[in-house]
């Protein structure tokens, strides 16, 4: 803008000349006069960007030539925006374009262009100016923010170890280099690392991911999934000795690491790879691996900020990596866990057939357990630990520790759910790797359901803590939930657990299931009863082929936590495998409790040393109900897979073991018990205590029965 004073205003028309020579000879910005028919008229001192791009020879030259001669990428838009502005004089600012110089293609520079048209006083056009700011640097800084920004996002999507170094080759290629090859430590696929400031030049690497701008189909040496090892002096091998990251902005095909006769060297040598930078992948101070971007077909070779994006993108890469290398290594101690808590081998109970099948997702902790109780009883234990997945491993393996002890001591399921709260209370407070809370998934949540079936009355007694109620199958096809309360989940509120009882006719199937094997549906925690009716009425007689049926139908292709479904069907043990006597509490009754034992032994032809040995148990053990109780003494024998005996008296004082010296009248009671038996016990009952004693129907040295074993995910 200028003034009408003419000659006496300060300055006058010098000051407009001054100001059209600094324009032309000062402004820093790179100003283009074109004409109305788009021919490069005038051009400023600045509007050459260097000396590599040379604008005085294109003056006069039309449009379309001097957007050749600079190779602009945009050179369209440029020209279609020129005309644009002829015809509308509506000024354009900031249309971004690309220019690389023809004397050296490796120059290249991004420039901010402002368009605005120019015309004389009456309104005659007499043409176009175009500014040209250099704003290389800023875009560049921006480019690389913006690389940086999606790589925070599409880097370590998952926790898979190739996975993650292809998210790292995707990203970098083309807009970083124009190759780039990740090669992981075969350790870290293997859950290991090495420690801080380990010598890992020597170790063997496998390509984890590789990307190139010649396609998809091509493969670099090695191929992904191969291992390999760098030569000593190349810069690879140096990264990885030092631990530092390696440029090279100009590699020489005569460079002395380079060896034709090496594959990966010899395909650098064929492409033409000109600059490389080579970043080993750092985490938590260890090298896990090594990325490495190649540029052949882009002629800019890489600087100083190329290598710290390079850094920054490995940076994180080599996080995810690392985290991955922890999941994988967290799994295989779950399974390492899971596997080392298999309890010994137990007899198969005779009360309940069983069938499972388990679909392991590895997470969560999920298990189930079938314990042989005293007197041909049978505990069927339900549990799930949910949470971080190590924990939860350990978190079960403890309560099935815990839970195989309570059991030895025959308490009732309230009681013995009780215990286990008590002793979840302490773990609960603080994760299983030593610190307090971390999160929601540091602490495991376990639940737990408790069920003893007697065959011998087939009462079946439940309780459970949080856990889903069992499911009762009927001969037929009738389908009910047990109806037991749920009490809280373990370590978890007050322990209040309600026991439920139930006499349940025999051939009736048990479903024993965690929440995990409903899929989606955890909103309700139940089976679907009308689903399993219609299931039921289809079954096959295999129990086996039952519970595949059943989780076939129900369970989720893939569920999200370890799922499994248990299977009891029951059976009874008749009168001709028990008997029973009430007996009055007197001295007397010891001879009369012997012979009727013998008598029932001789019916049921069992050998004379176990009728001998039987016979005498019993005797012992109603002498010592004799000595220390005063109500009636029940005594009961079961024929099962053992000769169980079984006095009950009213004292709730529970006998002792020891050792009585050659000069004592008494006390050898319970040693002659425990010599001539498999295994003896006391367990609580509603008048007091039974003291139980299970004595081998087979003689020594004879194959066991069929056994099985405590099943778990």
């Amino acid at each position: 803008m200028s003034n009408d004073h003419g000659e006496g205003s300060v300055g006058g028309g010098r000051l407009d000349e001054a100001v059209v020579n600094a324009v032309f000879s000062q402004l820093p910005v790179g100003l283009h006069v074109f004409d109305p028919d788009l021919r490069l008229v005038r051009v400023n001192t600045a509007a050459g960007l260097s000396d590599l791009f040379p604008l005085e020879p294109m003056v006069g030259r039309p449009l379309h030539e001097v957007l050749g001669a600079f190779d602009v990428t945009e050179s369209e838009i440029l020209e279609r925006a020129i005309r644009d502005e002829l015809e509308t004089d509506r000024p354009t600012v900031d249309l971004r374009l690309h220019v690389r110089s023809r004397v050296d293609p490796r120059v290249a520079a991004v420039v901010s262009a402002a368009l605005f048209r120019l015309q004389d006083g009456d309104g005659t056009v007499l043409g176009v100016a175009v500014a040209l700011t250099d704003i290389t640097r800023r875009a560049g800084a921006e480019a690389r923010l913006q690389l940086l920004n999606r790589g925070a996002t599409s880097v370590g999507t998952t926790l898979d170890v190739f996975r993650t170094a292809e998210e790292l080759c995707a990203l970098t290629v083309p807009e970083l280099a124009d190759t780039v090859a990740v090669d992981v430590l075969d350790s870290v696929l293997r859950g290991q690392a090495p420690v801080p400031h380990a010598d890992v030049q020597h170790a063997a690497l496998r390509r984890a991911g590789f990307r190139s701008v010649a396609g998809g189909g091509r493969q670099g040496f090695p191929v992904v999934g191969e291992v390999s090892t760098y030569p000593v002096g190349t810069p690879h091998r140096q990264a990885l000795a030092r631990a530092a990251p390696q440029i090279i902005r100009h590699l020489r095909p005569d460079a002395a690491w380079l060896d034709p006769g090496h594959k990966r060297h010899a395909r650098i040598l064929a492409v033409g790879v000109h600059s490389m930078i080579i970043a080993p992948m750092r985490a938590r101070g260890v090298v896990l691996g090594l990325a490495c971007f190649y540029r052949w077909r882009n002629p800019v070779r890489f600087n100083r900020d190329d290598l710290a994006l390079a850094e920054q993108l490995t940076s994180h890469a080599a996080l995810c990596l690392d985290n991955a290398r922890l999941y994988r290594r967290e799994h295989a101690v779950a399974r390492i866990l899971q596997r080392g808590i298999r309890q010994s081998e137990a007899l198969v109970p005779s009360a309940v057939e069983i069938a499972h099948k388990s679909l392991p997702a590895g997470a969560g902790g999920g298990w189930f357990d079938v314990l042989p109780l005293s007197g041909a009883r049978v505990a069927l234990i339900s549990g799930d630990a949910t949470g971080q997945l190590t924990n939860a491993a350990a978190a079960m393996g403890e309560l099935r520790a815990a839970i195989a002890a309570l059991s030895d001591l025959d308490l009732p399921p309230d009681e013995i759910l009780e215990r286990l709260h008590d002793l979840a209370v302490g773990p609960a407070a603080c994760s299983h790797d030593g610190t307090n809370g971390g999160g929601p998934d540091q602490t495991p949540t376990a639940t737990c359901l408790y069920a003893v079936y007697d065959p011998v009355s087939r009462l079946c007694t439940v309780a459970s803590a949080g856990h889903p109620a069992p499911v009762l199958l009927h001969e037929g096809g009738v389908v009910e939930i047990f109806d037991v309360r749920r009490g809280p989940a373990l370590g978890q509120g007050m322990a209040q657990y309600t026991v439920v009882e139930r006499v349940i006719p025999e051939g009736t199937t048990l479903l024993l299931y965690n929440t995990a094997l409903l899929g989606d549906d955890r909103h309700s925690p139940l089976l679907p009863l009308e689903r399993l009716r219609r299931i039921a009425a289809g079954l096959p007689v295999s129990l086996q082929a039952c519970c595949d049926a059943i989780v076939d139908a129900i369970a989720p292709a893939q569920p999200r936590q370890d799922a499994y479904l248990l299977l009891a069907r029951t059976r009874t043990l008749g009168a001709g495998h028990t008997a029973s006597w009430t007996l009055p509490n007197h001295a007397e009754v010891v001879s009369r409790a012997r012979r009727l034992v013998a008598a029932r032994l001789t019916d049921w032809e069992v050998t004379e040393d176990l009728a001998d040995s039987t016979a005498l148990v019993v005797s012992e053990l109603v002498t010592n109900a004799v000595r220390y109780a005063e109500g009636p003494i029940e005594v009961r024998l079961v024929r099962d897979r053992a000769m169980i005996c079984e006095v009950t008296d009213d004292s709730s004082t529970a006998p002792q073991l020891r050792r009585a010296l050659d000069t004592d009248e008494g006390g050898r009671g319970l040693f002659i018990t425990a010599q001539l038996t498999q295994r003896w016990g006391v367990r609580p009952s509603r008048r007091g205590k039974t003291i139980w004693a299970e004595l081998a129907l087979s003689p020594p040295g004879t194959a066991p029965q069929p056994t099985g074993r405590p099943a778990e995910i």
